[in-house]
């Protein structure tokens, strides 16, 4: 199974001015990424401290990623990166000393 780096950035031009209509807000956010950990496609997400951006390591295919990111479209936008494990970086590597 393929596994992402996903860089999320929250749009702030969608972001409320007052305190209590950004808690309205984000809570239901966080309440679908924790729907994503636990169907098993988001491994582990984090914001940075003090900013609307933040990150995700999803696994899956390409339509189960993009399925997951939808539900998030306009209020955030994603920078998707494909990652490789260590185990795989050697078969490049070897593969290189042909």
């Amino acid at each position: 199974m393929a596994k992402y780096l996903v860089l999320w950035q929250i749009d702030e031009s969608k972001v409320p001015v007052s305190p209590q209509e950004r808690a309205a807000m984000w809570g239901p956010f966080v309440d679908m990424v924790e729907q994503d950990i636990k169907a098993g496609i988001s491994k582990d997400w984090g914001s940075f401290v003090g900013e609307l951006r933040g990150f995700s390591i999803a696994e899956g295919t390409e339509v189960e990623i993009g399925n997951m990111l939808q539900k998030y479209i306009p209020y955030v936008h994603f920078e998707v990166h494909p990652v490789i494990t260590t185990r795989l970086v050697r078969q490049v590597i070897k593969a290189l000393s042909k």
